[in-house]
């Protein structure tokens, strides 16, 4: 109890200094911080190969101005969290690009195909467990233009949520990374 007492206090000072270099002109730059009690990498350098996928071929980042590819770490001994997102568009049609994903998602286990109204809406962990006692991934809801392929579990999971353009040529795609361990409340 009192080590994640101890990295809470820890994790104040720094977030702090992260939310300080921000506003000081530096929010390209990754943010490092390596500890004795653990490591903090906050940045905006996401990417496909960073979620441990290829980047489809011919796509590129797609830009938003509210909504910035995210690459966080927090790895202790006791508690570690993993999240990339990054955001791509192609001029390939969605069924394309679903086609390459699902093939390369593969390697991490069974594909769950879902479809959602917009991204990340029908992610729902139940208490099925698998026999590692992991908690498997299922769809929420099953329709809609998105198409989502999941693959994992809770703690530890890979998606590729992808949507045709809205000019109705091409497709936009998100990849996401989550890997957590430790004990769930700790923190």
């Amino acid at each position: 109890m009192t080590r994640h007492l101890t990295l809470a206090l820890c994790l104040i000072p720094t977030l702090s200094l992260f939310s300080l270099a921000q506003q000081s002109g530096t929010q390209d730059k990754p943010f490092d911080v390596r500890s004795s009690i653990g490591d903090l990498h906050v940045g905006k350098d996401a990417s496909a190969e960073k979620a441990g996928l290829p980047l489809y071929p011919g796509a590129r980042p797609k830009h938003e101005d509210d909504n910035e590819p995210l690459n966080f770490a927090l790895l202790t001994e006791s508690l570690g969290l993993k999240l990339v997102v990054a955001k791509y568009e192609s001029d390939d049609a969605p069924a394309k690009v679903i086609a390459f994903y699902r093939d390369k998602l593969k390697r991490y286990g069974e594909v769950l195909v879902c479809h959602s109204q917009s991204h990340g809406g029908d992610v729902e962990v139940h208490d099925s467990k698998d026999p590692d006692g992991n908690k498997k991934l299922k769809c929420d809801e099953n329709s809609g233009p998105v198409t989502e392929l999941k693959v994992g579990t809770e703690d530890n999971q890979h998606i590729v949520a992808i949507e045709p353009q809205d000019n109705a040529k091409g497709s936009a795609f998100a990849i996401v990374y989550l890997y957590n361990h430790g004990k769930n409340g700790d923190l």
